[in-house]
């Protein structure tokens, strides 16, 4: 039943977003398991209609958020604001009280508001004047920032990227899909979604992915690799490890073991296998590991280096 309606889901967020599969599935992960999502990607790739579509199909409340260089904290969590009718100050609530949030460039806003977003993703509550409000689940920031802006552009800091589950970087569409997309866009068709699935649907998928089996040794085997990151000179892959400055947090590896489940109940599967590590092992990590300054002037990408610990690591 609850994979038939994982299926469902995606063949109705096909009638809009062509191709995209990883994108889809990542966030598809991301609300299974309360995971927010960082999406890279350059301009027009259909992230936001991706996540706007996700919202219609599962029935969620989405916001999006257009971050600039002069935006305040209280533009994203609100603020207390004086009602000139009653003589009183009331809370005006921001657009974090959502389930889907998608905050659009994030790189583009500065520190304060940056943080700002990231301590609800963190609490899944927000403090305005002297009230704290809870925010009702499900919730998930779906991020994007695009690699290509570098003016007026602030870079998330390490400990803020921790936060996100997975970075998904979002590549373009095969020559076939770009050919249909123009075609559907351009047509007079009026597609219809349809809600797939509810919020009490979606919780009891959530616990299904729970209690999808994992063996000790896969556990173990996920472990390694992000343990890999860290001390790589342990794992007989000292060729790595003038390139890597920091590894992987323990964030990580609670991540990891998350989206591992979520990714073999996507595919169908009761039980994880290390296919379902194989597949999330570089989104869960490619923003946790940090390089060095000499791996970026040799233009070594930390793809490669999850792909070189991957390959040299037994699997179980």
């Amino acid at each position: 039943m609850a994979n038939n309606k994982i299926t469902q889901i995606k063949e109705e967020i096909s009638k809009i977003v062509i191709g995209q599969e990883d994108m889809v599935n990542s966030i598809l992960i991301g609300l299974l398991t309360n995971g927010h999502i960082l999406l890279e990607g350059v301009p027009g790739l259909a992230k936001t209609t991706t996540v706007k579509t996700i919202a219609d199909v599962v029935d969620l409340k989405f916001k999006r958020v257009q971050f600039t260089p002069d935006l305040l904290p209280s533009d994203i969590i609100g603020a207390q604001i004086y009602d000139m009718k009653s003589g009183d100050f009331r809370i005006k609530k921001g657009p974090v009280f959502t389930n889907l949030l998608l905050a659009d460039e994030i790189n583009r806003a500065p520190a304060k508001v940056q943080s700002a977003l990231l301590e609800v993703m963190q609490e899944r509550q927000v403090t305005i004047a002297d009230d704290t409000f809870i925010i009702e689940p499900p919730f998930l920031v779906l991020a994007t920032q695009n690699p290509i802006e570098q003016e007026g552009a602030y870079s998330l800091p390490e400990a803020q990227l921790d936060r996100f589950m997975f970075k998904i970087v979002v590549g373009y569409n095969t020559k076939e899909q770009e050919y249909e997309i123009a075609k559907k866009v351009t047509s007079n068709e009026n597609i219809e979604l349809h809600k797939i699935i509810n919020k009490e649907e979606l919780n009891a998928l959530k616990t299904e992915v729970r209690n999808i089996h994992i063996d000790k040794e896969l556990e173990e085997y996920i472990v390694d690799i992000i343990c890999a990151t860290r001390e790589p000179e342990n794992f007989g892959i000292e060729e790595i490890k003038d390139y890597i400055q920091f590894g992987a947090s323990p964030r990580a590896t609670i991540d990891m073991f998350k989206a591992v489940k979520a990714m073999a109940f996507i595919r169908g599967n009761d039980f994880v296998s290390p296919i379902d590590i194989a597949l999330v092992a570089k989104s869960v990590l490619r923003h946790r590991v940090i390089l060095t300054y000499e791996a970026e002037a040799m233009e070594i990408k930390v793809d490669d280096l999850i792909q070189r610990i991957l390959e040299k690591i037994d699997i179980p």
